[in-house]
């Protein structure tokens, strides 16, 4: 048997899996596969003073930080045994040394006065056994509980479950857009599955972070590679952007406004700043003109004589626009927008726009005829 044939993926922890020919299981920290990954840019930065704060990951988007309290070497990569508030818990090593600092002060977490949970020790092969029998049953529970809040006629939908290291625990997460009365779900819960169980309710876009996939820019979700604080996004941040609004356009995978909608706005917000308010039609001698569309980036504002029509348009800068609108408050009409110089302004150029596909057609056309010439003449001398 191939040996990769023996290697199974586990992309919601970050990890290889593989059962060496004595039996023994063996799980390797794979970064590629870990959501909400972190690079460790600082690994070569000697740092004392975080020497025994690790940041431990789990399946998903979950992971903590943990103070090694096993006096044993730990580096990142290792499988350790942490601290849980009931029983014990098993997750990997993904960050140490000085950008752990970093990552603490971003999380707002003061680590002299945090309590933060222990790591007891390195896992070990029994250790890893447990967690791998807990992790396989965790498809058949969710499909089963799924089943089960069907039947007790609950409004939610139960999108992950998160075995416990030690096999004690399952974690539920689950959508649901009201209250949702847990008392009977639980105690059927805890008869069919014998196990502790913690309910937790998350959002649409953290579904789409804990289930992961690509976007329509054929890049990973933005919620599944770094996002971890959703901010509200509406329609106002399409409107700044001049973007259509339509529904199935600015939504996501999780049916929600793209998150991606929220990275330009400041940018266009300044570049609105600079552009004159137009609330009426100018006025030329030939004719009223009216915006009919504006360029924020480039700051260029194009009007119409024909109100609603994009046939016929002027580009004006904002400077221009300004001069005729503080002529016409002086009862001075301009002779004729057509009349108006065009903007100069930068224009950018796509390395993809610059390979035509016709480029080659006319020295096609002049070789082609120029064989033919040498053709004729030959036939000519015979």
């Amino acid at each position: 048997m191939n040996d990769n044939e023996n290697i199974k993926f586990d992309c919601s922890r970050g990890c290889t899996v593989s059962v060496t020919p004595e039996g023994e299981t063996v799980c390797t920290y794979r970064r590629g596969c870990c959501k909400l990954e972190d690079y460790d840019w600082l690994g070569n930065v000697p740092q004392e003073q975080y020497a025994d704060i690790f940041e431990v990951r789990f399946k998903n988007t979950r992971k903590g930080f943990y103070r090694n309290g096993s006096g044993q070497s730990i580096k990142m990569g290792d499988l350790v045994i942490v601290e849980a508030q009931n029983g014990h818990d098993l997750g990997i090593v993904t960050l140490e040394g000085a950008v752990v600092g970093r990552q603490l002060r971003c999380k707002g977490v003061d680590p002299e006065t945090a309590e933060l949970r222990r790591i007891y020790r390195k896992a070990k092969a029994f250790d890893i056994d447990k967690w791998q029998e807990a992790i396989s049953r965790e498809q058949d529970t969710m499909i089963r509980a799924r089943q089960i809040a069907a039947e007790l006629g609950l409004e939610m939908k139960i999108g992950d479950v998160e075995f416990q290291g030690d096999g004690t625990k399952a974690i539920f997460y689950y959508i649901a857009d009201g209250r949702v009365d847990f008392r009977q779900l639980i105690k059927v819960f805890a008869e069919e599955f014998r196990i502790r169980i913690e309910m937790k309710q998350i959002g649409a876009r953290q579904e789409a972070g804990l289930i992961g996939g690509l976007g329509v820019c054929g890049r990973e979700l933005c919620c599944a590679n770094y996002i971890t604080s959703f901010k509200s996004i509406s329609t106002g941040a399409a409107r700044v952007q001049d973007l259509s609004l339509n529904p199935q356009k600015l939504a996501g995978q999780c049916g929600k406004l793209k998150c991606c909608l929220n990275y330009e706005v400041a940018t266009y917000m300044d570049a609105q700043a600079g552009l004159p308010k137009v609330n009426g039609p100018l006025e030329f001698e030939d004719g009223l003109a009216y915006l009919v569309k504006t360029d924020i980036l480039r700051q260029i504002m194009y009007f119409s004589y024909d109100k609603g029509s994009l046939v016929d348009i002027y580009p004006l800068d904002p400077d221009e626009v300004r001069e005729v609108q503080r002529m016409n408050r002086e009862g001075i009409k301009p002779e004729s927008l057509k009349l108006e110089p065009e903007p100069n302004v930068p224009e950018f150029v796509s390395a993809v726009g610059d390979d035509s596909i016709s480029r080659f057609d006319s020295q096609l056309r002049s070789r082609k005829k120029k064989k033919n010439r040498n053709r004729n003449k030959g036939n000519g001398s015979r």
